[in-house]
């Protein structure tokens, strides 16, 4: 559920960022494109004024191409947004003077969604789109005090122009900002919420294990109190190696914990459990305080040999983990004849290795993996 949450927004994230870059693409060849086409006689250079469209469109392509992949504007947008704005100006020298407010001077309503896309997803977006279309508005405001372009009717078009742009521009950019942080917080809260639930699952685990290490514990202890109760001899060689190999199971149970299960940890302690009631003397020092993240297979190939030698063992094993940063070792010594021993170490293709060494009666495995 968190990753199916993660990538809607990222999907939100992607595609209100693609639809800034379609609104300028579509308003540049629909509009721009086309006043510039049907309001020629508009311009005294209209070679100026075709020159200004392409380089638009070329600061266009430079904005999309980090927007498609990141669904960031540019890192460095300084110099794109003065050539943006320089394409205002070259529009409004192209035009004759009593052209300046007409619908050929395409550039000062359009370069804002330039804007738009250069800001998006950056950390100050609201007071970068604001300079810029605040700068875009006093170039035009500057051109008309120039022209002397002043009479009601051009600034009621000038303020009708400047409101209606920025109220799209900005507005858009504000909404899909909205937008995307109500989705970055539903996966925050889905991550939280997967935390919470993992969290009750290892306390559950946690007391089902110490659960089962009391109830291990109450049926050691009775065992043996009930053995020696009904007139055992203490003597007895055979009572003396039960009441050593209770002891040790005991002491076992009593000081093992685990704060966080771990699947590697539980397996073992499961063969452990397995041998001791075959009355096999286990010997296992505390372990799983801290294991490394260990990738998938990896944890298979560990158990696997020290497992066989585990519960082959006749009489007596110890077993032990050792773990640091980007390393786990499993080792088992253990009396046993039947396990087949390899001379040479064996390579897992998950990257563990198992050293074999036979001496007397006793067999020593060793499982390691060392990571990256």
């Amino acid at each position: 559920m968190t990753e199916e949450i993660e990538q809607v927004a990222q999907r939100y994230a992607r595609y209100t960022a693609l639809g800034a870059a379609v609104i300028a693409a579509v308003w540049h060849i629909g509009y721009d494109l086309t006043v510039t086409i049907t309001g020629w006689p508009a311009f005294r250079w209209p070679w100026l004024a075709v020159a200004a469209w392409a380089v638009y469109s070329a600061v266009f392509v430079v904005a999309l191409l980090p927007l498609s992949r990141t669904s960031r504007g540019p890192v460095r947008i300084r110099e794109l947004a003065l050539v943006t704005l320089g394409v205002d100006v070259a529009v409004i020298v192209s035009l004759r003077p009593g052209e300046l407010l007409g619908i050929s001077d395409w550039a000062w309503g359009s370069v804002g969604w330039i804007g738009v896309m250069l800001v998006w997803g950056r950390p100050r977006w609201r007071a970068e789109l604001i300079a810029f279309l605040s700068a875009n508005a006093g170039i035009m405001l500057v051109a008309m005090a120039l022209t002397g372009t002043f009479d009601r009717v051009s600034v009621s078009k000038y303020l009708v122009v400047i409101a209606g742009g920025i109220t799209m521009q900005l507005g858009y950019t504000w909404g899909c900002h909205v937008l995307r942080a109500r989705a970055e917080d539903a996966v925050l809260l889905a991550r939280r919420l997967a935390a919470d639930d993992a969290w009750q699952e290892s306390a559950h685990r946690i007391h089902a294990d110490r659960l089962r290490r009391y109830a291990a514990i109450r049926d050691v202890a009775e065992t043996l109190l009930t053995q020696l109760a009904d007139g055992a001899d203490p003597g007895d060689p055979r009572v003396r190696e039960d009441c050593t190999a209770g002891a040790l199971r005991l002491r076992r149970l009593i000081t093992e914990r685990e704060d966080v299960p771990d699947e590697l940890v539980s397996a073992l302690r499961e063969r452990i459990d397995a041998a001791e009631r075959r009355k096999v003397m286990v010997t296992a020092p505390p372990f799983g305080d801290y294991l490394p993240g260990i990738p998938d297979g990896v944890r298979e190939d560990l158990l696997r040999a020290p497992i066989r030698a585990l519960d082959g063992a006749r009489s007596r094993a110890r077993v032990t983990v050792s773990a640091m940063s980007t390393m786990v070792s499993v080792a088992v010594v253990a009396d046993n004849d039947d396990l087949p021993v390899s001379a040479t170490p064996i390579h897992e293709p998950s990257g563990v290795v198992v050293t074999y060494q036979r001496q007397g009666g006793e067999v020593w495995v060793n499982s390691i993996w060392q990571g990256p």
